[in-house]
This record gives C-alpha cells, structure tokens and sequence, in this order.
C-alpha cells in the first residue's frame, strides 16, 4: 500500500550526468576517459641508499623512518630482525597483520608464538550491537530510530564468500546496509514531493502467525539539467598498508572514475597520506582531466597513516571554497587503520561530528582485507553525515562512484528519523529487524537538535518490523502477574507512522505521519521486490545465526530470491543467490 504526503518543497541538490549539456561530460568522452583509467597503475616508490647493509638489496626502495610505526617489527626472511636506518631492532609485536609495503620494502606484520614460530594475525574489526529485543507492545510500544543508507556490509560479505571463501563474522553482518544496498523500485514521488512513503504488511516466514511490516522510503530523482556546482575533495591513504591489488590499486582507478564525470563548474582537490600528509592535487576544475589523470599516476604505497591530518587538510580545502548553494563534501578512500595522529576511535568520531557543523559531509570508501576496520569507517561516515560504502571490486567503485553518483554525493533531506507507534490493540509484540546502531530514544524524535541519517537524491531505504498479532503465540513467555491487555481499541490499524526530516538550508524539521491498516497478505502474493528485501534480510539473519529465521532453511531463503528474480541490468540479484549458495556450502547445510 503506497501513501502519498503533501510535504513543503526543498532545494534539491544531484550530482553528475552523463550526457552533454551545459559542460556535462559527454558519453564518448566519458568512454575515453574510462579506458585511461583502466590503465592506469600505481607509481614506484622513492628510492634509498641501504649503505652497507648486506641483507638488502641497494636497488630497492627504503623505509623512511615515518615510514614505520613505533609498536611494529620487521622480520627479515630468516626470521630475524632487520636493522636498518629508520627501522628498530627492538620494537614490540606489531598491532596489524597485514603484509605492508614500505617504501617498496614488503613487509609481513607477525606476532611470534611462545614457541618461537611467526603467525600472522587478522587485526579487522568489527563494531559489536547486541540483535533488537523483543517487545512487549504494553509495556513499550514506541519504536525510534535514525534511516541508513550505508551498503558497506553487503560488499565486504561480498568479499567474504566469494573471494575469500569463507564465512563472515557476525559482526560483519549489518542486516539493514545488505537490505539497502538494492533497489526496490518504489513509486516516486508526484509532483515536487521530496519524498514517497511506502509500508506493505506480509505474512512473515520466519514466525508463524506472525507479519512483516516493510516501510520504504523513496527520495526523489532530480533532473539532470539542474545540477549545482560540487566543490569536493579526495583523501587517499597511501600508507604501506595500502600495497595491495584491492586497495590503492583499486582506489586509484575508482577515483579516476570519478573524476572522469566532473564538470567545469566542479572542483576536486586530492590529499595523500601517509607518514606524512600531502595535498597532491590544489583545487582543480572538473573539465582538466588530463591533470586529474597525471596526480593519480604518481600514486605509491609506503608509510604509516596520518589520517587524522588528513581529514583537518580535507575539511580544510573544502573549508576554502565552500559554495552555500552547491555540494561540499570530504570523500575518504582507506583501510581504516590510522596509526599517526590521532588513531583514537571515539577522538576521530568527535573530530568529524566537530567538522560536520560546517556543513561539510563526509564519505568514506572502504578498501581491502586483513587489517580493515569497518567499525571506523562506517561511524565516521555515521558522525559526518555522510555515507559509506565498502569497494571490493571495480564493478563495485562504478557502482557507487559514477551509477549511483547523485545518491553518493548530494543530499536531498537531514536528520531522517522513524518513529512508530504500535496498537496494543491489535499487535502484542515486535521487534526491529537490523538497524541495531540506529535505534534513538523516542524523546529524540522531536527534538531538532539530535542528530540522523541524511538521504541523497534517487535513495531509497527500507526498514521491517516483525510484529506477533493479538491472539497469535509469540516469542515472550506470559507472565503470571502480568495486566490484562485492553483489546476494545481501534481494531483497524496495526500501527501509527511518523517521519521527520530536515529540508535543506533548514534546522526545523517536517513532520510526516500516516496509519498502518490492519490487514496483510499472504508471502506468495506479495510484490517480487517485497519477497527479494525479505530473502536478503533472511540471508542476513542466517549469516548471523538464524536466530529468528524459525525454520526457514538455506535452500528456503535461495527459493525465495530465486522467485523474486526482477530483471536487473547488472545481475546483482542473481548475484545475490550465488552468494547465498555460497554461504550454504560453507555453512555445511
């Protein structure tokens, strides 16, 4: 059931086209420039003089002495320590695990066992959020959160089973960003509506006698023709840790991408960092791609991560030509693992929510393997307003950084916030299903100053809620003393909607509102893109368990997307089944 709101207008902010009108990058160019940044590659590092030391070749490049963090140690092939200028012979085991490049010296971060053996160690990680309760709708029937746009999970479990063959961990596992991370192809919104509201209630697998409410909000696409200026810059981690085909290498070719569909009226500024930070770009028109193309070919892996200095510089060049009436945004491609600085989670978190109020966004691509830390990038994309995205192939980076660039980059509405009431009448428990680090206090949704997600143009999110009808056994075991419930009340409506968000250019936010009816239909009749968002939360779940999947089977979940195949241009939904296939072998079920 779709339910149309008439809400006040707002300026709407999109980003690039692909066709040539007005400076707009033109399709031929546009294929050009693509086939360049196909090949490109990654500069040599700067060389050294090693002196006399024997057990280095004098060719090779050297680590300079920022180059290498205080708590690492180098072990040459024999096992030894190296001693070299810049490099200690005593330091303590190192945090990371990664296999490094400094100065184009490889290194293999390890931890030496009590028995004297080398083991290299996994150092990602993870945020932890405990699975959303249940509730008991007469004891706590409003339900609060913040909307997300972030997809980083989905890719990086991506990453998981069919690149690394092996299962994620569960933290790994954000139920919301695998949901979000497809289009459902909601009904836009008429006429100058920002927003179209959905909300479906179906008959959930999981449970029986249980329903599942779907709300999907659906941000309107915005006319190629009005597109404002962006003043942006790039921040990419050229750190030793970086060394690796699936992260600068990877980095560098998704941000040529990017670049190649600026305009004149664009401005990109590039900010390296390592040791050391670097603005190897000053801000440039969108149109010199030539120029854009010659910064990313010197690109290199060597040193530690300054990022923290990185960021100031970020700001700080958007900062210089902030433009009130376009876009401006930091944009961060790394690893995460910050070792220079400030590398303090909660110190960072506070660094950009500080930066933010500015008016500055920030986005954060997350790149490669061993020593990543999703936590950091998707909270850091969470405080700054911005989204995240984890890039685990080129087909992903053109995904992101050039398909759904609007979304990326220009923000239609702030501060996005859910709240829903449930009917004790009516419905006698639920739960959120996914958005475990999004849930607010309900006295937040009122106030203007707490802070949610932001909305880009041409997004659409989707959120469930599992709820267990009056009447129908549940998951909450009665209670002996419990109150009798009232069940005379308004038989109806399942539940009440309401949605705030901040237009732009505005503190005050616009409040949404509509009734759930009370009436649901059957899994098989529902919509096929309301039975795939169902199998990929389901695949989700199962990735973390099956706690609440009942006794819905790996082959279950598969059948459910496989009848939900709608065409899709870049098979991602067929994709999507290969994965859970995937995951069921390796599941052993």
């Amino acid at each position: 059931m779709k339910i149309w709101l008439t809400l006040s207008t707002a300026t709407l902010i999109p980003f690039i086209a692909t066709a040539e009108s007005n400076n707009v990058v033109d399709a031929n160019t546009l294929q050009k420039r693509y086939q360049r940044c196909d090949a490109l590659t990654l500069a040599k590092p700067p060389q050294y003089d090693y002196g006399s030391h024997k057990s280095l070749r004098k060719s090779q490049p050297a680590p300079s002495r920022q180059a290498i963090p205080a708590d690492s140690v180098l072990n040459s092939p024999a096992g030894g320590a190296i001693g070299s200028k810049g490099v200690s012979e005593h330091a303590p085991a190192p945090r990371a695990n990664h296999t490094t490049l400094y100065g184009g010296l490889t290194v293999n971060y390890q931890y030496r066992n009590s028995n004297g053996t080398n083991e290299v160690k996994n150092t990602e990680t993870y945020g932890n959020y405990p699975t959303n309760p249940v509730k008991n709708t007469a004891d706590e029937a409003i339900s609060t959160m913040s909307i997300d746009v972030d997809t980083g999970s989905y890719s990086n479990i991506r990453r998981f089973l069919l690149k690394d063959n092996r299962l994620p961990p569960h933290d790994a596992v954000r139920l919301e960003e695998m949901v979000n991370y497809f289009d459902y192809h909601y009904a836009l919104p008429q006429n100058a509506q920002p927003f179209a509201l959905n909300f479906n209630v179906i008959d959930s697998p999981w449970q029986s006698g249980a329903k599942l409410l779907r709300i999907g909000l659906q941000a309107k696409d915005v006319d190629k023709a009005q597109l404002p200026p962006a003043n942006l810059a790039f921040l990419i981690d050229t750190s030793g840790s970086m060394h690796s085909p699936d992260k600068l290498a990877l980095a560098q070719k998704s941000v040529c991408y990017f670049a190649a569909n600026l305009r004149k009226q664009d401005t990109l500024s590039i900010v390296t960092y390592a040791g050391y930070t670097t603005e190897l770009l000053p801000p440039t028109k969108g149109n010199q791609f030539d120029k854009i193309y010659k910064a990313l070919s010197k690109l290199s892996a060597h040193g530690s991560t300054a990022g923290e200095s990185a960021i100031r510089m970020g700001y700080k060049a958007v900062a210089k030509r902030f433009n009130p009436k376009g876009i401006n945004r930091v944009l961060l491609a790394t690893d995460g693992d910050f070792n220079v600085g400030i590398s303090d989670f909660e110190q960072l978190k506070s660094l950009v929510a500080d930066k933010r109020k500015t008016g500055i966004s920030l986005t954060t691509l997350g790149f490669g393997t061993g020593n990543y830390k999703d936590q950091t990038m998707e909270q850091l994309a969470d405080v700054g307003n911005g989204n995240y995205s984890y890039i685990d192939n080129l087909d992903e980076a053109k995904k992101v950084l050039t398909r759904q660039l609007s979304s990326t980059l220009a923000t239609v509405a702030k501060d996005v916030k859910l709240q829903i009431e449930f009917n004790p009448t009516t419905v006698k428990e639920y739960r959120l299903v996914g958005y475990e680090n999004r849930v607010l206090k309900n006295e937040d949704f009122n106030n203007d100053r707490v802070d949610a997600g932001d909305i880009g143009a041409g997004h659409n999110v989707t959120a469930f809620y599992e709820i267990i009808p009056q009447g129908q056994q549940g998951w909450l075991p009665k209670k002996r003393y419990q109150k009798t419930v009232q069940t005379t009340g308004n038989a109806s409506e399942y539940a009440w909607l309401k949605l705030r968000y901040k237009p732009l250019g505005s503190e005050n936010s616009v409040l949404m509102e509509t009734p759930i009816p009370a009436q649901s239909v059957p899994l098989n009749q529902a919509d096929t893109n309301a039975r795939f968002a169902i199998a990929i939360a389901s695949f989700a779940q199962a990735l973390k368990g099956g706690e609440y999947n009942g006794n819905m089977q790996w082959q279950d979940i598969i059948q459910l997307a496989e009848s939900a195949m709608h065409p899709d241009s870049y098979h991602l939904r067929s994709q999507a089944v290969e994965m859970m296939n995937k995951a069921s072998e390796l599941s052993g079920k």
